[in-house]
């Protein structure tokens, strides 16, 4: 089923709207902490956003712009803010659509529905991989630390890929190689090194020097 990132500080409001979407078999996340929602909405990769307007630290239109940098997940709006200046200003910033309260939550279900169909019914969602920082979206080979577009080589793109997806876990050189030619008869203990080697230098001048970390004679890891 279908993933919700909520984003509502209302712990009330959040509460009723998590419980119906809920009833209907979504998988809903709120948002726990305020200044750090580009990261939970990464961690969580989900298939829909729910960003009210009115936030602790920074408003909607900053987290909506944030989000937009790494991924094209549809966001609604929920806001009390509902004039035509704010329902504009939702649109330009990359939202798709914009409800304002109070409002039935049948009114919501069904905009989330239609929302879900539209985005989802002639492909997959494009699927996120974050750690310390760096989201890799898997769909279209792009990596982004805090907001930074950083190029990868397709060889350095599989090993941050393999990485990520055994976050927290060593990963074998041999597992690496594989994962990069099909079969490691093909590729020496260098080669590994060198590409590894070059994409832990682009990390480090995004930002994320220790993001890749090496377990000698077992592997390399990333963890938070």
């Amino acid at each position: 089923m279908y993933r919700i990132f909520l984003v509502e500080d209302d712990a009330v409001i959040a509460g009723v709207i998590a419980r119906h979407l809920r009833s209907w078999g979504y998988t809903v996340s709120c948002v726990r902490e305020f200044d750090k929602v580009l990261q939970e909405f990464a961690a969580f990769d989900p298939q829909l956003v729910l960003l009210d307007i009115s936030l602790p630290f920074f408003n909607g239109y900053h987290w909506c712009q944030e989000i937009r940098r790494i991924s094209q997940v549809p966001i609604l709006f929920l806001t009390s803010a509902g004039d035509a200046v704010n329902a504009v200003m939702a649109m330009q910033l990359g939202g798709d659509d914009l409800l304002a309260k109070p409002f039935a939550l049948q009114v919501l279900s069904a905009k989330v529905q239609a929302m879900l169909r539209r985005a989802y019914d002639f492909g997959p969602p494009a699927r996120l991989l974050s750690c310390g920082g760096a989201v890799l979206n898997v769909s279209d080979g792009t990596l982004r630390v805090e907001g930074q577009r950083v190029e990868l080589t397709r060889n350095e793109f599989r090993i941050l890929q393999m990485l990520l997806e055994h976050k927290g876990q060593i990963v074998s050189r041999e597992a690496l190689m594989t994962r990069l030619w099909e079969s490691d008869s093909f590729v020496d203990e260098n080669t590994l090194s060198v590409n590894v080697g070059r994409l832990r230098r682009k990390l480090a001048a995004a930002g994320l020097p220790e993001l890749i970390r090496t377990r000698k004679g077992a592997g390399y890891l990333v963890e938070e």
